[in-house]
């Protein structure tokens, strides 16, 4: 259960016995857990919450485009978990003399208007944030992106794979299969309030080169060995 969602926290506070794993959230930010290390409770599962994730999108950015000035950060104000990372944007964007361009969009019908704002601000790159909302309606982005002409970076592999630029964070599927040991041992018998709630330590970066090229880009041959994944 992703506890980023609205729905699944109306789930999550509603009962204390039965076993609950968290997915692709931030359990403790949302205390659900009383540590990551002994959660104390009914909740347990895995917290993908890593700061510095944004800034080393925003680095790859400018290592894939050199003289890229003003950046969009696709963000949703109702997910608890993006006030932590535009921080973090913010700080990073300093450091590698960038300007962004913050957008808001809570429902797919708000992402044309959020990508306005960005043609608008003069934006030419796109940051977009790990959201659930953003992730299933990752085709419907990836097609503004390039209809904006805006290389875009995101948080799951699976975003390179439906069009844009680059993907660098873990991977949703690796993440639901982290998450059926917890449901494994759960159902032998241990308690969540036992289980550790763990942070993935694998990431990986994707470049999709047929974005690349609809866009006239050449990515660098040295940002290409790095890739876990090209998408020719």
């Amino acid at each position: 259960m992703n506890p980023n969602n609205a729905n699944a926290e109306l789930v999550i506070r509603a009962t204390s016995t039965i076993p609950i794993v968290a997915v692709n959230g931030d359990p403790m930010g949302s205390d659900l857990v009383a540590s990551l290390a002994k959660p104390g409770g009914n909740v347990t599962g895995l917290s993908v919450v890593n700061p510095d994730l944004v800034g080393k999108q925003l680095q790859l950015l400018t290592k894939a485009l050199p003289r890229v000035s003003r950046v969009a950060v696709l963000s949703n104000p109702a997910t608890s978990t993006h006030p932590i990372y535009l921080r973090e944007a913010k700080l990073a964007a300093r450091s590698l003399k960038v300007q962004l361009v913050i957008l808001e969009a809570r429902v797919s019908s708000e992402f044309v208007a959020a990508f306005s704002v960005a043609a608008k601000e003069r934006a030419t790159a796109l940051v977009v944030l790990g959201d659930s909302t953003f992730f299933a309606e990752r085709t419907q982005l990836a097609e503004l992106a390039a209809k904006n002409r805006l290389p875009s970076i995101g948080p799951q592999p699976e975003l390179a794979e439906a069009g844009y630029l680059m993907a660098y964070g873990v991977s949703i599927l690796d993440l639901y299969r982290c998450t059926a040991t917890y449901v494994d041992k759960i159902l032998r018998g241990a308690k969540p309030a036992d289980l550790p709630v763990e942070q993935p330590n694998k990431f990986e970066l994707v470049i999709n080169l047929k974005t690349a090229k609809a866009l006239g880009l050449t990515i660098p041959p040295s940002l290409l060995a790095r890739a876990d994944q090209v998408i020719e």
